[in-house]
């Protein structure tokens, strides 16, 4: 198989990457065509710069799987700003330093989040239920991809959550990669159950697109709740992590909900081969793939999954624009067998932490000199083996 255009694009283009008729989005119990989403995604960015904000500046978005989560990422991108999701489970004070921090100029809330916040200093709040899209829609930009597109703030488990900085380039090429080894196409459709503020969720939507397929926005409360809205929608890709797993292997499958399902995805931890098995049991027509990543470096790698019985514990190899490497502590490539950190490169690394430049450097480092891609690199910390 060819590998994929390695030529980035402004983030909106994504809504010209299908058919305009085909569908692209089911959100807010509607379903919408590429056409639509393309002209949605204009009328969004017009509202956007309409509310005074201008080029670079943060907009920030605490809400549900709703229409306008969903392409807040494009709309922002095609009017030049800079999305920042906040994960809807967040409490009131973890979302207001992602806004303190991020110096959100406007924050797209739902009116129970927004009842919650006392003065947002510099951001102004447009409560969800009050938005209105844009009367003219923007048509698709040519925004340098090299420039801001995104902020994606950590878990910060050690510590306050840090903004990873993400651009077009590093989005729209993600989204490529990511359709391309799935092996992603027209006729897919993807149930976004993940949340849209980490780059995984993200990704549900923006690889689903990059291929040209549907994107079903979906919030639940129980794994009964998947497994219905997986038999409703006819669903064909599912991305989830061990904890999901674990629950819909247990969850009730016998009306055949499932029997469309022939793409799986697992990262944010290891998924023991057991369980593998046991989802191979029960979507016999499924790929697993184990994936491994970081925000700062999007995805890194992804193990085939016809070799998942052979080396379980394996994250796999590189995906399409990314190189991993193995090196010791001295910065020379480690050999088979031997212990070494893992170090990412290539385009998908991000540009560094959200005015931080202390801890940017203590991560993102000079790239080994043997990498193939060379420049900035992310040093993860992780150590690992190549078998």
């Amino acid at each position: 198989m060819a590998g994929p255009d390695p030529t980035p694009f402004p983030l909106d283009h994504l809504a010209l990457r299908g058919e305009a008729s085909a569908p692209a989005l089911v959100a807010d119990g509607q379903s919408f065509s590429y056409a639509e989403l393309n002209e949605q995604v204009g009328r969004i960015a017009a509202a956007l710069l309409k509310a005074g904000l201008a080029p670079g500046d943060r907009i920030a978005s605490w809400m549900g799987k709703t229409r306008l989560a969903c392409l807040l990422p494009l709309a922002a991108a095609r009017a030049g700003l800079v999305h920042v999701p906040i994960n809807p489970v967040l409490r009131r004070a973890q979302a207001v330093h992602i806004l303190a921090d991020s110096g959100a100029r406007l924050l797209i809330v739902n009116q129970a989040r927004l009842e919650t916040l006392d003065g947002l200093a510099d951001a102004k709040a447009i409560a969800l239920e009050d938005w209105r899209d844009g009367d003219e829609a923007l048509p698709a930009s040519s925004h340098d991809p090299g420039t801001l597109a995104a902020l994606f703030y950590t878990s910060g488990s050690t510590g306050l959550p840090k903004g990873v900085m993400l651009t077009h380039a590093n989005l729209w090429l993600g989204a490529i990669s990511v359709a391309h080894y799935l092996g992603l196409g027209p006729g897919d459709r993807t149930l976004c159950v993940l949340p849209l503020a980490f780059d995984y969720g993200q990704s549900q939507l923006l690889a689903t697109w990059a291929a040209g397929g549907c994107s079903i926005a979906f919030d639940y409360l129980l794994p009964r709740d998947v497994v219905r809205a997986v038999g409703r929608h006819d669903v064909t890709v599912l991305a989830g992590v061990p904890p999901l797993w674990h629950q819909l292997a247990e969850a009730d499958w016998s009306g055949g909900e499932g029997a469309s399902l022939r793409t799986l995805t697992n990262s944010g931890g290891h998924l023991p081969l057991a369980l593998v098995r046991k989802l191979r049991s029960l979507f016999p027509k499924a790929r697993v793939h184990l994936m491994y990543g970081l925000t700062e470096a999007f995805r890194s790698t992804s193990l085939d999954p016809a070799l998942v019985d052979l080396h379980p514990d394996s994250v796999g190899t590189a995906v399409p624009f990314a190189e991993v490497m193995i090196v010791r502590d001295d910065g020379s490539e480690a050999a088979p067998a031997e212990e070494g950190e893992l170090v990412h490169a290539g385009p998908l690394v991000a540009q560094g932490y959200w005015q931080d430049a202390e801890r940017t450097a203590e991560r993102f480092k000079p790239a080994p000199g043997f990498s193939a891609y060379g420049g900035t690199a992310v040093w993860s910390g992780d150590t690992v083996v190549m078998a």
